[in-house]
């Protein structure tokens, strides 16, 4: 996820077969360098994303809250989805201890089913950062407004929260406010 986060790919999530995320009223966002996708998908289907610049447009849903690109079960252009499909990973919920929100009940469902191993100390460790990232998080309400973006941002501060123990916490905040100003200008 974090390779996905920084623009260097795709999350490989095991979904076999979930559509959990294209069956509860999310919106998808769709970037002006997305020429592929925004040729396959009727422009009637698209509008401006509010606060960003032209040319970022949103995808809504259907009327039960599908993806209206969902037919037949399966994403009918997958070869070619938003890049959002392609970063989304429900596993960030359960990686954070955060819940997706309470009007995402498929979400909710199924990412309460991922467990986590930790093969060796520092896959734990990254966890634990994770999880102490996602506390801050939830302690500063100005910093996240959905579920989402709270799991998210977890995992994009996780690294500093990797010295638990042993940081200077103003060191600590300094840190972290120097990586949301970083954030922020993306």
């Amino acid at each position: 996820m974090q390779r996905a986060l920084r623009g260097g790919g795709e999350s490989e999530v095991p979904c076999n077969g979930c559509t959990a995320c294209c069956t509860s009223s999310q919106f998808v966002h769709i970037g002006p360098d997305e020429a592929a996708t925004r040729a396959r998908i009727p422009a009637r289907l698209l509008f401006q994303a509010p606060r960003l610049p032209v040319g970022h447009v949103l995808m809504g849903y259907d009327e039960h809250g599908h993806c209206p690109m969902l037919v037949d079960g399966a994403c009918s252009i997958y070869e070619h989805r938003p890049r959002t499909c392609r970063t989304y990973d429900c596993r960030v919920f359960p990686a954070a201890g955060v819940d997706a929100d309470d009007d995402k009940p498929a979400i909710v469902h199924r990412a309460r089913r991922w467990r986590f191993d930790h093969p060796d100390e520092v896959d734990r460790v990254e966890h634990e950062a994770v999880r102490a990232a996602a506390a801050y998080v939830a302690e500063r309400e100005d910093l996240a407004a959905t579920a989402t973006q709270r799991a998210v941002l977890a995992v994009q501060l996780h690294d500093v929260f990797l010295d638990v123990g042993d940081a200077d916490p103003e060191a600590r905040r300094a840190a972290l406010e120097s990586r949301l100003r970083d954030l922020s200008r993306r």
